[in-house]
């Protein structure tokens, strides 16, 4: 079942890619007490992933964090050293928190995993964005296959 408003981010384990290596998190220390921007993509280094989600979210993190946001995360079923490479690609400072999910375990906690095996890509994660409030989550958008719309960082902003 797919995450909605009302319900808690689920209990995991992600990897964090910083600038001294991975390092663990869990869900509960990157969510409690904060308000946390989390959008999800489909792999680093993908197209759109990479020439408009992300960066959209690194050009509106000021905007977002004055409209009380703590935390942008962005996560990823990638191993932590492709998150660190993609967001030095990518010039992240500590604007983005780079999560990696690497076994989709969180993602599937979610029920926002995406099977693109038949693609040669494996298990993913679906492109979408939610706005959790102290572990509970007060907005979830996912995109229809293929699109771009309604996770991008405008359309969190408008929904804040």
């Amino acid at each position: 079942m797919t995450i909605k408003a009302g319900d808690t981010i689920p209990d995991a384990k992600l990897m964090q890619a910083t600038v001294e290596g991975p390092k663990e998190v869990t869900t509960t220390d990157l969510f409690k007490g904060k308000t946390v921007v989390l959008f999800g993509v489909p792999g680093a280094f993908t197209p759109t992933c990479s020439a408009k989600h992300l960066p959209g979210f690194v050009t509106q993190a000021e905007a977002l964090k004055a409209k009380g946001v703590d935390v942008i995360a962005c996560m990823s079923v990638n191993d932590a050293f492709v998150m660190g490479a993609w967001a030095k690609d990518q010039g992240i400072s500590d604007q983005v928190v780079m999560l990696a999910d690497g076994s989709a375990t969180f993602t599937k906690a979610l029920g926002l995993e995406l099977d693109l095996t038949a693609r040669g890509l494996g298990m993913r994660c679906q492109r979408f964005a939610l706005v959790a409030k102290d572990g509970a989550v007060t907005h979830v958008a996912v995109e229809a296959p293929g699109a771009f719309e309604v996770s991008k960082a405008e359309a969190v902003l408008a929904a804040l």
